[in-house]
């Protein structure tokens, strides 16, 4: 008799069994013993580490970009400047954007604004090298026009007080024609750093900058405005100031320094922040200019002018001369004129007698005239008085004290005090200066206005941990602790009727007899031992083998050794 032998070659593309049906090659992994008893671990393992990365998803704070495409010295002096203050910053790879958490924004922007913090500007004269080759003349003069622009503003940022600085060039195109040449002008707007002012010292120096950085430029086409919107420059040119800024400076200055006046008084005697005081100063900015003449003696002449003019009496007239015709002529009629005042007292000059004139009767020699004008030297000085502005015309002086804990202050005291802040402030009652001085108890400052429960901070990161431990719990409890329920309750199916260690056999396996449920006890070397025949022992060893799995391995490798020597 033969036996053939039939080979079946798989098709080529047939896949193997243990790859047709990966599902099952994963069951039948699973259902390996050691598997299965590691399973329940390896899912509890699991469940936390997924409970762990919710809690570092929720618990990581939304990142919100603060600032894009900064330079890196920029990104060295922002990112020194948050970690000073405790804010946590990160430096994106792909975009190079700079992020801080979402609920610290707001605080960053402030802190880095305050450090005037970034300080990125335009690339200046840089910007040159960057022009294609070809461009108009127009482009060109906007491109310099713009790099003028971007290092003015730098030089200007370099003042301390300067945080940002824009200039804006008005530059008309030259024309040959003289009439039609207009001068540049310029538009400078700043921002200053918090608290800061600038002098008129500094912005008359800006405006020089500016006019001297353009050719043809003149101070008084500067204008030069901050972020408030107050124009710095003066509107009538380089140290150009109205009447009223005067005044407002003048007074300023008059109250800081009896401010500054009482606040060293009174800071010894009362103490700090038991006193409050309020100047009121009236500047005298008018400018008076007066001229005084005085004399020795009050009253004496000091000049005399005066003419008179008149007929001499008539006297019988004596002949004379040399005989003839022309002698024997009589004289014409006399005129007369009315004499003047003297001293000028009609205010007329007086009339002169009329010149002979040739061939006209000759003048009267009966007629007389007299003009005098005198001037007496006397002891006179002449005085000028210059009145200069910013003299204070009345000055109003408040002081407000607090009452002491132990009551309240005498008269005498509250008198003191007033005769002191009289002498320190310089008090005149011919300017009907007036000081006020009262002893009065602090109001309390009000409650801080307090933020509701739930616009605190600290709110949400509370509610993303609790969230993530909530999380957690239902995890294991909805999911682990099933599951190794479950795991348990398939082991216990997998040996029906096995009796944990310590259980009764008497009374409990009576009762699980009774509703019909085999008992197996566990079977030990003992029970083999004590079998008779041979199905008890069968049945020894398969009870063995299923409660002593590994011993049952040892002894059947130590059998398989023996029989092979």
């Amino acid at each position: 008799m033969s036996t053939a032998l039939t080979t079946t070659t798989p098709s080529a593309n047939a896949l193997p069994e243990k790859f047709a049906n990966p599902f099952l090659q994963i069951k039948g992994v699973l259902a390996q013993p050691a598997v299965r008893r590691s399973l329940p671990m390896a899912m509890l393992v699991g469940l936390i580490a997924a409970a762990a990365l919710a809690w570092m998803t929720l618990s990581t704070p939304t990142q919100k970009t603060l600032f894009t495409n900064l330079t890196d010295a920029d990104k060295q002096a922002v990112t020194s400047a948050l970690t000073q203050a405790g804010i946590n910053s990160r430096i994106d790879d792909g975009t190079g954007a700079l992020t801080v958490d979402e609920d610290k924004y707001s605080k960053a922007r402030m802190l880095l604004a305050g450090q005037g913090l970034p300080k990125a500007a335009p690339g200046g004269y840089a910007i040159l090298d960057q022009l294609p080759m070809g461009v108009s003349r127009a482009v060109e003069g906007e491109r310099l026009r713009q790099a003028r622009e971007t290092e003015i503003a730098r030089s200007i940022e370099e003042i301390d007080a300067v945080a940002e600085a824009r200039v804006h060039l008005a530059m008309p195109e030259s024309s040959v024609f003289v009439r039609d040449n207009a001068s540049p002008s310029a538009s400078v707007i700043i921002k200053l750093q918090g608290g800061r002012a600038l002098s008129d010292a500094q912005v008359q120096s800006i405006i020089n900058l500016v006019a001297s950085s353009v050719p043809g430029m003149k101070p008084e086409s500067v204008s030069v405005v901050d972020q408030m919107g107050a124009l710095l420059s003066k509107p009538g040119g380089a140290g150009a100031t109205s009447d009223s800024d005067k005044r407002l400076e003048v007074q300023r200055q008059t109250e800081s320094k009896v401010r500054q006046q009482l606040t060293q008084l009174l800071t010894p005697l009362v103490g700090v922040g038991n006193f409050t005081a309020e100047v009121q100063a009236d500047i005298n900015l008018d400018e008076t200019q007066a001229t005084r003449e005085s004399y020795d003696k009050q009253g004496a002449l000091r000049a005399e002018t005066g003419n008179w003019t008149g007929n001499q009496a008539p006297s019988p007239a004596t002949p004379g001369g040399i005989p003839g015709a022309l002698s024997n002529t009589p004289p014409p009629a006399s005129q007369l004129s009315t004499p003047q005042p003297a001293n000028g007292a009609s205010g007329q000059p007086a009339t002169p007698d009329p010149a002979p004139t040739p061939g006209g009767p000759a003048p009267n020699p009966n007629k007389q005239t007299d003009s005098f004008q005198r001037a007496y030297d006397l002891g006179k000085e002449v005085s000028v008085t210059r009145n200069a502005p910013g003299t204070v015309k009345r000055l109003s002086v408040a002081v407000l004290l607090r009452d002491p804990a132990t009551g309240k202050r005498s008269a005498m005291e509250i008198g003191q005090i007033t005769d002191l802040v009289k002498s320190a402030v310089g008090y005149d009652q011919g300017r009907q200066d007036q000081v006020t001085v009262i002893s009065r108890k602090f109001a309390d400052p009000g409650d801080v206005a307090t933020s509701k429960w739930y616009d605190n901070a600290w709110l949400p990161v509370l509610a993303r941990n609790a969230t993530a431990i909530v999380i957690a719990l239902l995890v294991l409890l909805l999911g682990v602790r099933p599951l190794a329920k479950g795991l348990m309750k398939k082991r216990e199916e997998a040996t029906p009727g096995a009796l944990p260690m310590g259980a009764a056999d008497g009374d409990t396996a009576a009762a699980l007899a009774a509703e019909g449920i085999t008992v197996h006890h566990p079977v030990g070397l003992e029970r083999l031992a004590e079998s008779q025949n041979i199905d008890d022992r069968i049945g020894a060893v398969r009870g063995f083998t299923r409660d002593n799995p590994a011993r049952a391995a040892l002894a059947l490798r130590d059998m398989m050794k023996a029989d092979a020597k």
